[in-house]
């Protein structure tokens, strides 16, 4: 279980492995968060655009189309091994894919189940970057093209201390679909874990100038706390908190940021207190307990804190964003 990396997290981790990256309008706060969770992360897939020419690919995975609004993943990788991240948050690149593969990821699994199942939102689930290639095994995937999807994805896994087995196709992961196609996910595999076993190569050396993008504004923390923005549609039927069957429906959904006022008590509130100890971020003397107390905004202010929310966004008082990821159980 992973907490998804800032934007600025992101962006280092990328350089940090010696990858050109360029940053695409608005991205760090450009996601389909409104339409489900994003957390807790577990992996990254890779597919492949059917689509050639690199602006027009980047516009697309940026924009989407409409009926599949952007953005449709976080990262393109074009042909000559650059990449243009498009998104930070759900993104919509994954669809409903088979729970079983999941648990495998969760698991850094050797080997994958078959993916015959639609029954789990992978949006909510996995960094996905789209490569430039047609798709048709015909159009050909340039060396360097290859080696940035390796360090694209050694980078993420090295981030969260994952292995290569963090890794899969979209053709691995839901049924029916084909990406990539063109090399195979277990070389793949095979490469991210040498460069796993050696030290990142660090930042490429550039013309002097400095570098796009720069440190996260403060105060921003990727689409700001309690914000009703962010992360991607699922590609078909949309997901929802409370999915039958689902792994995740024994969380509390976001109860509203108006729930937590004086005098508010609830079995919610001691659950989110629990969590909070669990964290790290107790600023109770007492408890916690079922009352909305001082202690529980301090604590829940530690929390944003952690996630790397500041300003009006860190104020103890729960948002959207930061209350998913904290995962309160049922109460």
């Amino acid at each position: 279980m992973a907490t998804p990396l800032t934007a600025s997290r992101l962006l280092k981790a990328l350089r940090d492995e010696g990858l050109v990256v360029h940053e695409v309008r608005s991205w760090r706060t450009h996601n389909r968060n409104s339409k489900g969770p994003w957390a807790p992360v577990h992996g990254v897939m890779i597919h492949h655009t059917a689509t050639e020419g690199t602006d027009s690919s980047v516009d697309l995975c940026y924009d989407g189309r409409s009926d599949l609004p952007g953005p449709l993943c976080h990262g393109v990788i074009d042909k000559k091994g650059e990449v243009h991240l498009v998104g930070n948050g759900r993104a919509n690149h994954a669809g409903l894919g088979d729970g079983d593969v999941l648990r495998a990821v969760i698991n850094e699994d050797a080997e994958l189940p078959a993916d015959n199942d639609a029954d789990t939102d992978g949006n909510r689930h996995f960094y996905g970057f789209e490569c430039i290639n047609l798709g048709d095994d015909k159009d050909p995937w340039p060396e360097v093209q290859q080696t940035a999807i390796e360090k694209v994805s050694a980078a993420i896994c090295r981030a969260h201390g994952w292995n290569e087995h963090s890794v899969i196709g979209h053709k691995e992961w839901q049924p029916g679909k084909v990406d990539p196609l063109g090399f195979g996910m277990d070389d793949l595999r095979g490469r991210i874990k040498q460069r796993l076993a050696k030290a990142a190569e660090g930042a490429p050396e550039t013309d002097g100038a400095e570098p796009e993008g720069g440190a996260e504004p403060e105060g921003s923390a990727e689409t700001g706390d309690g914000a009703e923005t962010g992360g991607a549609e699922a590609d078909g039927p949309e997901p929802t908190s409370s999915e039958s069957g689902s792994e995740y429906a024994s969380y509390e959904p976001f109860p509203g940021g108006d729930f937590f006022r004086p005098g508010a008590s609830s079995p919610l509130i001691t659950a989110m207190g629990e969590r909070l100890v669990a964290e790290g971020c107790d600023h109770y003397r007492v408890g916690p307990g079922p009352e909305w107390t001082e202690a529980d905004r301090a604590s829940y202010a530690a929390w944003q804190h952690k996630l790397g929310f500041r300003g009006e966004d860190a104020d103890g008082i729960p948002g959207q964003v930061s209350w998913e990821r904290l995962q309160v159980p049922n109460a």
